[in-house]
């Protein structure tokens, strides 16, 4: 299976839609700006690292369309705006946008092929330098465990949410190619079921021992004892440590805290804002109610007239996170000075 990739005639963005996992293994051709759109805003293609790739071969895919002429520039400005706010929290989206519109504007000179061929050369190199981080992420994060080690995860942060290794899974999975033994526990994560249908269909397809949980049994397994670690992903980190990342990843990080247990965040580089200075100024996605009453259930599971808060992440306080892992290395609290330090900001 694929996660993303672009389509052999360059033409589309081809991705496997993660909705309908796990019945259904399925993939979808995107051509255009609307359907790349939806596909991301829906969750189609998910995962901060996933749909930063996405958005550079929609970019390329995207400049195809526009004509060649003086507002070329402008037009490819204005679609990567529209992408962007198809999912405002993860800064893999504006990251890869802004480094393709960076591209076609300094080969803005180049006669229009050769724009083209550059900006493809460059949607290339964001998908293969996601799976080379996220190789190394897993290297790294191997270092932290052993063995035997029982991990509790939350969300999806493994090869669907990535290019290859994927990011939070992606020790679990490099761990199990080496011969490590791991007893890991997924939480559902409620509303969209990321754990129960995502992670637990990639950790049980490669081997892996995964039982699924409520998210609400996290707490009692840390009591019991059968949790070493937690692994978890995200969508943005402050300068200062603080982590965005699916909703109920704070929960977990305070009950690690409580428990004594390592709170591990995998991340790549292109996923930490340096100019965002701390959690409070990143914003949060807010999502349709209907996910929370209806969705994966036959019959609503509330009135229609009762109101719904669905915030689709947290922030997680740096102070919580033991430690976070990036393919430069493991950086520890105080993070706005080990961050700095392993990405040479001064």
């Amino acid at each position: 299976m694929f996660t993303v990739r672009l389509s052999d005639d360059g033409r589309a963005v081809e991705i496997l839609d993660q909705t309908l996992l796990p019945n259904v293994i399925k993939y979808l051709r995107l051509e255009t700006a609307d359907d790349i759109y939806e596909a991301i805003f829906s969750l189609r293609v998910r995962g901060a690292p996933a749909i930063g790739v996405a958005a550079g071969f929609a970019m390329y895919v995207l400049a195809q369309k526009l004509p060649d002429d003086e507002a070329f520039l402008e037009r490819l400005r204005l679609t990567g705006e529209y992408l962007c706010s198809s999912r405002p929290t993860a800064v893999n989206l504006s990251y890869a946008v802004c480094r393709m519109i960076a591209t076609a504007d300094a080969n803005a000179e180049l006669p229009y092929e050769q724009r083209l061929s550059v900006l493809k050369k460059e949607c290339m190199a964001i998908y293969n330098e996601d799976r080379a981080m996220c190789r190394a992420i897993s290297e790294n994060g191997l270092t932290l465990v052993k063995s035997g080690d029982g991990i509790l995860t939350h969300c999806n942060a493994g090869a669907l949410a990535a290019t290859e290794y994927g990011t939070g899974l992606g020790t679990l999975l490099l761990g199990k190619e080496q011969g490590y033994d791991f007893k890991v526990y997924s939480d559902e994560t409620r509303p969209l079921l990321q754990g129960a249908r995502l992670t637990s269909f990639e950790l049980n397809h490669a081997g892996i021992d995964v039982t699924l949980i409520c998210d609400n049994a996290a707490s009692l397994l840390m009591k019991q004892g059968k949790i070493n670690a937690c692994f978890v992903g995200c969508d943005r980190v402050a300068a200062n440590g603080d982590v965005a990342n699916k909703i109920g990843t704070r929960s977990v990080a305070i009950n690690a805290k409580y428990h004594n247990i390592p709170f591990y965040v995998f991340c790549p580089s292109s996923t930490i804002d340096f100019d965002c200075k701390n959690g409070d100024d990143i914003t949060i996605e807010e999502r349709s109610g209907d996910e929370i009453k209806n969705m994966f259930f036959k019959k609503p599971m509330a009135e229609n007239e009762v109101k719904c808060y669905n915030p689709a992440f947290d922030v997680t306080d740096a102070e919580l996170v033991t430690a976070i892992i990036t393919e430069k290395g493991i950086a520890r609290y105080p993070y706005t000075k080990s961050l700095a330090e392993l990405f040479g900001k001064d």
